[in-house]
């Protein structure tokens, strides 16, 4: 056998065994290269005689045009075989479900639920939402609210209190009643409002976090009594629990900017881990309330000699556990998906009192 001809097999043998474009290119520079083993052959051409360079420059020349032909057969299978390859790696099964839309996946979460069910409830009743900034300053937070300075009930607050600007102090808020002493500076009796935002204090456990959520509701006239405020706690109750009836106990307490005031229980039953309102024998703490104290009514423009009113809080995070049946408070504000999409509302599912307000 010819050096010619067992070099031939070899290079055709060793392009069937490429595996792969890296050992297909690997032959190729070893055989055609400016240093292959044809490349050499191709360069004693110019030694030869006319007579063996007709002979054997044919067969040289043969060779390389066997091994080019050979390369890019091979280099054509193995595009085919990675293409085979690359599509059964990226089957779609055409058979499965198109994914959720960013409208079906997504969900509002619990405190922005009740929040709006508590809207609707109170708008029912013929109140307007009054709203107003996280930093206060100290007066509309506790002097205007019958906290003199030094009293004992400014301790009641765990408060965060800011750099002083301009002289005045500020903090974030600890209640939304601020919004009320801004409402009543505003506006002229009668006044009939809720305050839902944010307050802070310096708290954290279980049942207590930095930053929560309040709802505040106050009415100012002349003629408005503790009647008035225990039908709107009872319809108030009633519809956001979704029950036919609620029955309250109230007693005595003390706030600074209410007087006389009060603490609400609401009848309850526990059974099975799971709270019931409107039946049963227990009773849970759900709010404090009372009449408007004078001295906020006068320290806001308002003659309370005239007007009087009532007033009363809930933390919208503790309506949302005792609805909801959720735990612990602190997973409200751990943004877990998880747990909004288990706890979390359909965007388009909003609450009203006719079609249900967690429907």
């Amino acid at each position: 056998m010819t050096d010619i001809a067992k070099l031939e097999i070899d290079t055709l043998r060793q392009i069937d065994e490429a595996a792969d474009e890296a050992a297909l290119e690997a032959v190729r520079l070893s055989a055609l290269g400016k240093k292959g083993s044809i490349s050499a052959l191709l360069a004693t051409l110019g030694k030869m005689s006319p007579e063996e360079r007709k002979t054997e420059g044919a067969k040289i020349n043969a060779l390389k045009d066997k091994a080019m032909d050979a390369i890019a057969a091979r280099r054509e299978s193995l595009a085919e075989v990675a293409l085979e390859t690359r599509l059964k790696s990226e089957t779609l099964d055409m058979t499965l479900p198109s994914p959720a839309s960013p409208l079906e996946r997504g969900r509002v979460h619990p405190i922005s639920q009740v929040t709006d069910e508590l809207a609707i409830i109170f708008a029912d009743m013929g109140f307007a939402v009054a709203e107003g900034p996280d930093i206060e300053s100290d007066d509309y937070n506790f002097t205007k609210l019958n906290f003199p300075e030094g009293h004992p009930a400014r301790e009641m607050q765990d408060t965060f209190f800011l750099a002083p600007e301009g002289g005045e102090k500020r903090l974030l808020r600890t209640h939304t009643s601020p919004v009320q002493v801004r409402t009543m500076l505003s506006q002229k009796p009668p006044i009939r409002v809720i305050c839902p935002g944010r307050v802070y204090r310096c708290d954290f456990d279980q049942t207590h976090t930095p930053m929560f959520h309040q709802i505040e509701c106050l009415v100012i006239d002349e003629t408005t009594h503790l009647g008035h405020l225990k039908w709107t706690l009872e319809e108030f109750l009633r519809s956001f629990f979704e029950v036919k009836g609620v029955k309250l106990r109230f007693r005595a307490s003390f706030f600074p900017f209410t007087e006389p005031s009060m603490e609400v229980d609401v009848q309850c039953r526990r059974q099975g881990g799971e709270i019931r309102f409107g039946e049963g024998e227990g009773w849970m703490e759900i709010l404090g309330c009372g009449m408007v104290h004078p001295n906020v009514l006068r320290n806001c423009g308002i003659d309370p000699d005239r007007y009087q009113g009532f007033a009363f809080g809930v933390g919208v995070d503790r309506l949302a556990m005792l609805k909801y049946g959720m735990s612990d408070l602190r997973a409200f504000f751990d943004a877990d998906t998880r747990w909004l999409e288990h706890y979390g509302f359909r965007p388009l599912d909003f609450p009203t009192l006719a079609g249900g307000l967690s429907s």
